[in-house]
């Protein structure tokens, strides 16, 4: 008896050069859904609202009287409704964010009206104006002591108000005594 060659298995067929192979999918872990007493309830109050079971019928398959099986359904429409709402696009205001980008766009303006007012001080500095005045203190019923100059910056101030035709003659980097 001869046996009939034997035919190899046939491969599956390889994709051709170039093609990209699918991506398999990492297993999904399985969704954290109601729990069962939750289905139960709702499966028998789909099946009282579609007419295929009587409240009391449900009632009895709940093991819940009447009263609180309308009470389960009335909650169970409500949930429902609120479910069908039109949800807002986008993402959801968070007071949290809100306020980390007001302090945080609070902190830009500080430091950009900090950059301001040193612009003002060198150009008034170049311009050889007068500092403007200090806001007046408000009366507490005690005074300060006004604030005693230093002298030498009395005289760099003297020096830098001088006329300049005036100190043709006069070296201005001697230091002034007084």
């Amino acid at each position: 008896m001869s046996t009939p060659p034997s035919t190899p298995a046939a491969a599956p067929a390889a994709p051709p050069a170039g093609a990209a192979r699918p991506r398999r999918q990492p297993p999904r872990p399985p969704a954290e859904g109601p729990r069962r007493p939750a289905r139960q309830r709702a499966a028998a109050i789909l099946e009282v609202l579609a007419g295929a079971r009587t409240p009391a019928n449900a009632a009895a398959a709940l093991g819940v009287s009447l009263p609180r099986y309308y009470l389960l359904e009335q909650q169970a429409v409500a949930g429902l409704v609120s479910a069908c709402e039109p949800q807002p696009r986008g993402r959801a205001a968070d007071e949290g964010r809100r306020l980390e980008a007001l302090e945080r766009d609070c902190r830009r303006w500080q430091k950009e009206c900090a950059r301001q007012q040193a612009l003002l001080r060198a150009a008034q500095r170049g311009l050889g104006l007068a500092a403007p005045a200090a806001p007046a203190a408000p009366a507490t019923g005690k005074k300060r002591r006004p604030r005693r100059p230093a002298a030498r910056a009395l005289r760099a101030v003297a020096r830098l108000r001088e006329p300049e035709a005036a100190a043709g003659g006069a070296s201005t980097t001697e230091p002034v005594r007084g």
